[in-house]
């Protein structure tokens, strides 16, 4: 009955004497039949029988001439897409209430969606003519909101051209200029959305929303010029916040790091509840290995309310893991509920579980996950895989990978991870098989062209394609260690001794690893230089006592 009340007002109210109505007999018949006609309409509208209720209301109009309920009939009209039924009763509207503001902003909307930019220019005028003269203080803001109303028109150029013309008029006004520099940039015109937003700012010089916009046209030809014209007006307004934020934002994508950190650490100090600021302060912090900070500005981000927080519990987990904290890694992990983080978060809690010897706990956690995406059904065939072989069932591990594929037979890490479980059984024709797969699909994987070609050098064949593979490695990855590695060892077995050393000694520069120092070793044991041999191995084994290609080196020269 409460739904009903306001539209039996509406009826009564149409049903009254209208003096541009004609006189009727019978006002109870006339009552009668509003009412019944108000009520069809819209509960024809609310059931969805839209031209049933246009039906209805414009009949009404016609019969009654009630401004409101020819309002109400447009209206209908337009939401039922009969753009020329809408047009003709708002020009009916306009001869009973020629000054109605509410008409002419509904003509401007109706003339928008029927695509009539044609027929614009005078309605628009004269609707923002008559906003402005309405009230001065709140016209300039809804200048701001004039290209939404013409966002589904296809040819922006020609709103451009209306909008020029339109806004003549009001050019004293920064707002207007704003808004002509939206439509230029809509109509991709960015030399003339430029000019547009530097009038908007030499007639307000502290706005912020035009200083944003015109440093990010800057940006897309000069970075450093964007950069440097933020950096200046964020000076003169430090409580620009919108314009800060554009600034780092900048300072990150020109890898401008040493200037982006300290910088989001001030933003995160002025504006510590802003996740917008917080989230990529703690990034570069990590980024910067500076753990406490990162961890620091992640807590305090997990402590605002209304944001999604499975990503900063995912952050949190892997920083407690990597920190030996097992128990608090797994309580973040846990907080993991939804999301793109979910299956890495299950993922790691089984590893976790797995080194508390709580295997089969761990197992249930991965088989009563389920991956949504073939990226997280990968990721789950990659975690059970790298569960058994931390239990030494490599046979198994391989076997799982393998199911994996043939769910997933082209993703890119169910083959890598399969070609090197197969290679460490022996298995070394699947492992060709598997990683020539990889390198078709990807032909710029410069691990899987590592990975081949490091085998061919390993068994001492075919040493012409292993060298163009791991030309090919190196070119797309020149400061990989282990490609510097592998390179240097096919130099090795072709007896380029001299460049072997040069290369592997620049490998372990960059990388301190076993198998890279075994090499190294090797090379020098050759070239007659076995104290210094010696004295590598015996480093190396001091810091990886257990590493099998290591123990393998010094039993060979060694025994």
């Amino acid at each position: 009955m409460r739904r009903l009340r306001p539209l039996l007002a509406l009826a009564f109210a149409v049903a009254l004497p209208v003096s541009a109505a004609p006189p009727v007999a019978n006002e109870e018949d006339l009552l009668g039949r509003t009412v019944f006609q108000v009520l069809l309409g819209e509960l024809a509208l609310r059931e969805g029988a839209v031209d049933l209720s246009l039906q209805a209301w414009a009949d009404l109009a016609q019969r009654t001439r009630e401004p409101k309920v020819i309002a109400r009939a447009a209206e209908i009209a337009g939401y039922s897409g009969n753009n020329v039924l809408a047009l003709q009763l708002v020009r009916r509207w306009q001869e009973l209430e020629p000054d109605s503001p509410d008409a002419r902003r509904t003509q401007v909307a109706l003339l928008i969606q029927a695509r009539e930019l044609e027929a614009l220019p005078g309605p628009l005028a004269a609707h923002l003519a008559a906003e402005r003269a309405a009230d001065a203080t709140v016209f300039p803001g809804s200048l701001l909101h004039l290209n939404r109303m013409f966002a589904r028109v296809p040819d922006k150029r020609a709103v451009f051209t209306l909008l020029a013309n339109a806004l003549e008029p009001h050019r004293d006004l920064p707002e207007a200029h704003f808004a002509l520099a939206q439509a230029a940039l809509a109509a991709s015109d960015e030399s003339g959305a430029q000019q547009f937003v530097q009038r908007a700012l030499a007639l307000r010089p502290d706005w912020e929303a035009a200083a944003v916009l015109h440093a990010k046209l800057l940006e897309r030809n000069s970075p450093d010029e964007a950069i440097a014209f933020l950096k200046k007006f964020s000076k003169n307004q430090p409580q620009a916040q919108e314009a800060r934020l554009a600034l780092g934002q900048m300072l990150v994508t020109s890898k401008r790091l040493d200037e982006a950190r300290p910088f989001y650490l001030q933003l995160a100090k002025d504006f510590p509840e802003q996740p917008a600021v917080l989230y990529p302060a703690a990034l570069l912090a990590l980024q910067d290995n500076d753990r406490a900070t990162g961890q620091g500005l992640l807590e305090q981000l997990l402590a605002l309310p209304h944001i999604d927080k499975n990503n900063i519990h995912y952050l949190l987990g892997q920083l407690a893991q990597e920190a030996g904290q097992a128990d608090t890694a797994l309580a973040h992990f846990r907080q993991v509920k939804e999301g793109e983080r979910l299956v890495p978060a299950r993922a790691r809690s089984a590893i976790i579980l797995l080194k508390q010897n709580k295997r089969e706990e761990a197992l249930a956690l991965l088989h009563g996950t389920a991956g949504r995406t073939p990226a997280e059904k990968s990721q789950l065939f990659l975690t059970q895989a790298q569960l058994l072989r931390e239990e030494g069932k490599e046979a198994e591990a391989l076997e799982t990978l393998r199911r994996g594929l043939q769910q997933l037979p082209e993703d890119a890490d169910l083959l890598y991870d399969t070609a090197l479980t197969a290679e460490r059984q022996g298995q070394h024709a699947e492992m060709e098989k598997h990683l020539r797969h990889l390198i078709k699909l990807q032909p710029q994987h410069a691990h899987a062209l590592n990975a081949l070609g490091y085998s061919l050098v390993e068994r001492n064949l075919r040493l012409d394609e292993a060298a163009e593979l791991l030309q090919r490695a190196t070119q797309l990855a020149p400061e990989d260690a282990f490609i510097m590695d592998s390179l240097g060892w096919l130099y090795y077995r072709q007896g380029k001794l001299p460049q072997a050393l040069t290369t592997l000694q620049q490998a372990y520069r960059l990388k301190d690893d076993p198998e890279i120092a075994a090499h190294l070793g090797e090379v020098l044991w050759q070239m007659e230089r076995r104290d210094e041999a010696r004295q590598l191995w015996r480093s190396a084994v001091e810091k990886n006592p257990q590493n099998a290609a290591l123990q393998s080196t010094l039993r060979k020269f060694q025994p």
